[in-house]
């Protein structure tokens, strides 16, 4: 009976430590979400684990890279393409209309830059794909951020010397 109950309470304690550790990866800045979109969120991953859909974004990236031992991206700013390295997946996984998203840490090979790249991920019938990659941020600088609607917003102009931006939607659109 004492070993169900510490089981019990060691379960609860678990899992609401890695709430807040979900909860506070990013401190909420980059991918807001409302309190409904949050909400419906969960419900949906009670159907969808973050963990599955991580491990499509890895799987992605292990399959890209297959043909030249790099990920390679076109980087849109400068037009040239970048030879990365996938370092992590972030745990956070939100979603955003009919698309899952999760940061990821790449190193490039090449100028050994750090990037923060954005993944877009679709669940079509059960088979998850990434259906988008954007790069969020280089060594720290961000290029666009977010709103509380995980819309995707220009960074604003006083950091505009030091940051590129978007201005699109973020899920791909």
């Amino acid at each position: 009976m004492k070993r169900i109950r510490v089981v019990i309470i060691a379960v609860a304690f678990f899992i609401g430590i890695t709430s807040v550790i979900l909860a506070a990866e990013h401190g909420g800045k980059e991918h807001g979400g409302t309190t409904t979109e949050k909400k419906t969120m969960q419900t949906s991953m009670k159907t969808l684990l973050s963990a599955d859909i991580r491990a499509a974004m890895k799987d992605h990236v292990m399959k890209e890279s297959q043909k030249t031992g790099t990920f390679d991206i076109t980087d849109p700013e400068t037009g040239k393409v970048r030879h990365l390295k996938l370092e992590r997946v972030h745990e956070r996984v939100g979603k955003t209309g009919n698309y899952y998203y999760s940061c990821a840490d790449f190193g490039d090979t090449v100028s050994g830059e750090k990037l923060d790249l954005d993944l877009d991920v679709q669940d079509k019938n059960g088979v998850l794909s990434v259906v988008d990659v954007r790069i969020h941020k280089i060594n720290g600088k961000e290029r666009y951020t977010y709103d509380e609607h995980d819309n995707r917003i220009p960074v604003p102009a006083k950091k505009m010397e030091k940051h590129e931006h978007g201005g699109k939607e973020h899920g791909g659109k």
